[in-house]
């Protein structure tokens, strides 16, 4: 089955990067949709098919279909990074989330799916599970990510004790939503898109 999106197929796309549909991976997903492709929402259409017919593995599908902005520029997207790093003022877990979406382009969608498991601390290292192998997460991000899995929001509730999602949401069980988490990050004026958008394509395909 073939996808049409501007001059792009999904499966030129994949092929290019020496993907088979059956090998799709997240980081696959988030960068077709950080390329500024067209035809997003039968993209959806596709996707959900494919993995409901197990043609490819389970990956999280950004959850609206957006156009998306220009991302911003290099420049501006360290100096965001600089600020995450010491604007003590701003909530942990806002900071946790942007830098996630600044260092790796990682979408709200799977930054909301994020267990406390899939943050490791070995040898000295941080490293942040998205794709095998698990990423490295630079200083002082790091340390950052480790104070916040000490300081989480919603776990001391007598509904949520034991949440193990890295953004507990306040229902039982269940992890922030992605509307919840841009709301939050909105509210800072954080270009979530944005800077999604950039760091995609500064990451080596």
């Amino acid at each position: 089955m073939w996808l049409m999106a501007g001059p792009l197929t999904m499966d030129d796309h994949r092929a290019q990067r020496g993907h088979a549909l059956a090998d799709c991976t997240q980081a696959d997903v988030d960068t077709w949709y950080a390329g500024g492709y067209t035809a997003r929402r039968p993209t959806h259409a596709f996707l959900r098919w494919a993995m409901r017919s197990k043609h490819m593995p389970a990956v999280t599908v950004p959850h609206r279909s957006t156009s998306y902005p220009a991302p911003i520029a290099q420049h501006q997207r360290l100096a965001l990074l600089r600020q995450l790093a010491s604007c003590d003022d701003v909530q942990l877990q806002d900071r946790v989330a942007a830098a996630l979406v600044l260092l790796y382009a990682q979408p709200l969608t799977r930054i909301a799916r994020l267990g406390t498991d899939d943050v490791q601390h070995k040898d000295g290292e941080v490293l942040v599970r998205l794709g095998d192998p698990p990423s490295p997460v630079p200083a002082p991000f790091a340390g950052m990510l480790l104070d916040y899995l000490g300081q989480r929001p919603n776990t001391m509730t007598a509904t949520n004790p034991d949440a193990r999602w890295l953004f507990p949401g306040r229902r039982a069980g269940q992890p922030m939503s992605p509307d919840t988490l841009e709301l939050r990050l909105r509210h800072l004026g954080f270009p979530t898109q944005r800077g999604h958008t950039a760091c995609a394509a500064e990451l080596p395909r």
